[in-house]
């Protein structure tokens, strides 16, 4: 999967699911996953960000894509239901589902995090996940052979001082990767997690406001791995926390 060359066209008729897809690795999986083939249900909170991508993947020629405004600090379990439910209706089916979107919150030692921050990165990088996953499942199952893609981070598999409740929320994608991926193993839903490593994103660029962006990897570099893992190449690798890097 390391040396996958990305093929023209290998992810053509595919219908996929990216959230976060206003800005930063979001944005790039869309815009790559579009001009590979796929139909593209772009989700994220920011209707104007969602608008710009919609627009650069129609300009270079890609299908139509669907936008999704929701922000998922306040989305609710049904919310997520109908969301999966017309994508049903619409689409028939769901190949792949990129769960992108997170929340940093602020970095801070442990006995200063404030339960606000708290309580929303629980909200969005747990409990939105858990929700999102546990609505698109059926939707997923229709399709033939599905992906199911989550997000993580080096943070999320070793504890970071003052990385607090983003580090735990991480550590919780990581085994609802695994405990979805081994329920689900003798179907033709995958289940993987993706640690991008450092990449230069504006979320990013909050964690390390000093550091200089252009000696990082660009989201561009990192998206043989998401292409992989959406292509019908990888049908046999579930269960797996992949490094992009």
């Amino acid at each position: 999967m390391f040396d996958y060359t990305i093929k023209d066209n290998c992810l053509i008729n595919k219908v996929i699911l990216v959230t976060g897809a206003g800005s930063g690795i979001g944005r790039q999986a869309a815009l790559t996953y579009a001009n590979l083939g796929a139909t593209v249900i772009l989700l994220g909170k920011t209707v104007s960000k969602l608008e710009q991508v919609y627009d650069e993947i129609l300009a270079n020629g890609g299908t139509e894509p669907a936008i999704i405004p929701l922000d998922l600090k306040g989305a609710t379990q049904q919310h997520y239901i109908d969301m999966s439910n017309t994508i049903a209706q619409q689409f028939g089916r769901l190949d792949g589902a990129l769960l992108n979107a997170s929340m940093l919150g602020e970095l801070t030692p442990y006995t200063h995090i404030h339960q606000q921050i708290w309580d929303d990165i629980v909200q969005v990088n747990i409990t939105a996940q858990h929700l999102l996953a546990q609505a698109l499942i059926p939707t997923l199952l229709k399709a033939e052979s599905a992906s199911l893609v989550f997000t993580t981070s080096s943070v999320g598999s070793k504890g970071r001082a003052y990385w607090g409740a983003y580090s735990v929320s991480k550590f919780a994608t990581e085994g609802l990767t695994q405990v979805i991926a081994d329920e689900y193993d003798e179907t033709g839903l995958r289940v993987n997690a993706i640690n991008p490593g450092a990449t230069a994103t504006p979320m990013r660029a909050t964690a390390y406001p000093a550091e200089d962006q252009s000696t990082l990897a660009s989201p561009e570099d990192i998206m043989p791995l998401y292409v992989y893992l959406m292509a019908d190449e990888s049908q046999s690798t579930t269960g797996q926390i992949i490094k992009a890097q």
